[in-house]
């Protein structure tokens, strides 16, 4: 940005979004008062750091970081603190990344259970400013980078998605490339080797401040029990720039599969490989790995990878069926995976109001299906109901107590004297009563009535929408 430039941001009108707290002002961003930098750094003409700092890159990257929100970094501030900091302290911030010297702060640990239940996943989580900073170096490196990736990555990208990628699959195993090698990198964020990764980034960034900053980000410290551990690899999950540095890392690895004229799809750090042969999949396994730990220093999770037929693995939660006609289904994983995800819910729901516990159903099973809307195999979505309905019925069980109150309800819903005792006075534990008697008493139609979404409904809705 020369004088001109900064003079026409200075005069440019304030910025304003209105919040849920009110008008929040986006004019800190003008950065109106950092002066233009006036010495090249790396090769001749590299400008990137100042289109980074423009207007309108800034305000976007701060609409992003407030939209999605998050929780605190190390520092303690949060998106609402971030609203209200002064234009002084967003100068100065413009100021270290136009000279270069800004250094990030550490992140902070924190560790989630795999979705698979086995094992933890670590996260970074940075501070909000550099989440916003993260995002700004986002949305000019994606310009960049963004066009020459594969088509069959779709990770992290704009404009792709998990579906693109499982249909791309299907593709392929209809098409009579029905074994895969199935490829997960060991522990792939952690061990992100930073030299080869800035050798990619390197030959596409000339502007010395923007590498810099970006092996800054690479080499931030972890907090963990108020000590900051050092990184000397790998690559901290949880900030804007991750996603896409996995994908400038990976990049050579899809031309790789390319040149070889394979078949494949990638998500993030999960790879299949479609070929039409055991043995051309164990080829292509054994090639592929070397290419990985000697090109790119990665290793691969042998527990996780293998080469076997389509319909024995799954891939991005889906699984296929072994029909001539290649359909989609569900994956027991995430049959299971999705239980484990309602029975907390479930058990609370014994002490309260049972419309209670299907409103915190509700956005899970229309996210579930959402997701899932692909499957053709669609028995699933009716087991599932019908898990869902006596898990239900247990809690209405349980919450009537004592035989007494059992047999009660039980007339009082129309089930005749003797069938009410039987069941009331019974032995039996409230997941055996939930599958007889009580399906009398307490019909589909109430249950719908208290506010219950339907798992096979929702995925009819969402069927006949597309």
């Amino acid at each position: 940005m020369n004088e001109t430039d900064a003079a026409k941001t200075a005069e440019m009108p304030k910025h304003t979004r209105e919040g849920g707290g009110g008008t929040v002002d986006l004019s800190w961003s003008c950065a109106s008062s950092v002066a233009p930098w006036g010495e090249e750094t790396g090769d001749e003409g590299s400008r990137l750091m100042d289109e980074i700092l423009q207007h309108e890159n800034l305000v976007a990257a701060y609409r992003r970081v407030v939209q999605n929100g998050g929780a605190s970094g190390v520092d303690g501030m949060t998106v609402d603190d971030l609203k209200t900091q002064p234009r002084e302290y967003f100068t100065r911030i413009w100021e270290e990344m136009r000279s270069g010297t800004y250094c990030p702060q550490a992140v902070r640990k924190v560790e989630i259970p795999k979705p698979d239940g086995k094992g933890i996943r670590t996260l970074g989580i940075p501070t909000v400013t550099d989440r916003l900073i993260q995002q700004a170096v986002l949305q000019k490196l994606q310009l960049i980078f963004e066009p020459t990736f594969s088509e069959k990555s779709f990770g992290f990208r704009p404009g792709k998605s998990t579906h693109q990628a499982v249909l791309c699959a299907r593709e392929y195993i209809a098409s009579g490339y029905t074994w895969v090698v199935d490829l997960d990198l060991a522990q792939f964020f952690d061990r992100v080797n930073h030299d080869v990764l800035m050798g990619r980034v390197r030959k596409k960034i000339k502007d010395m401040r923007v590498l810099r900053l970006i092996r800054r980000y690479l080499q931030a410290g972890m907090l963990e029990g108020g000590l900051v551990s050092p990184r000397s690899e790998g690559m901290p999950q949880g900030g804007p720039l991750s996603p896409l540095l996995s994908n400038v890392l990976l990049d050579d690895f899809d031309k790789e599969i390319e040149r070889r004229g394979h078949r494949f799809v990638r998500y993030a750090d999960d790879c299949n490989v479609y070929v039409r042969s055991e043995a051309a999949g164990k080829r292509v396994m054994a090639s592929l790995e070397n290419f990985l730990e000697k090109q790119l220093r990665l290793k691969i999770n042998r527990d996780k990878s293998a080469v076997a037929r389509s319909w024995e693995r799954k891939f991005l939660g889906y699984g296929t069926t072994a029909h001539r006609k290649t359909r989609l289904c569900v994956a027991e994983q995430s049959l299971r995976r999705l239980k484990a995800k309602l029975r907390p819910i479930l058990r609370r729901g014994r002490g309260r109001n049972i419309g209670v516990v299907m409103g915190e159903l509700k956005p899970i099973i229309r996210g579930w299906v959402a997701y899932f809307r692909l499957a053709n195999v669609k028995g699933v979505f009716g087991e599932l109901d019908v898990w869902v309905r006596r898990k239900l019925r247990c809690i209405i069980w349980r919450q009537w107590k004592d035989a007494r109150t059992r047999y009660n309800e039980l007339r009082r819903r129309g089930v005749d004297s003797r069938l009410a005792t039987a069941a009331a006075y019974n032995q039996h534990g409230p997941w055996w009563n939930a599958g007889r008697t009580l399906n009398q008493a307490i019909p589909t139609k109430y249950l719908r009535e208290q506010g219950l979404v339907s798992f096979s409904e929702e995925y009819r809705r969402l069927a006949t929408a597309s």
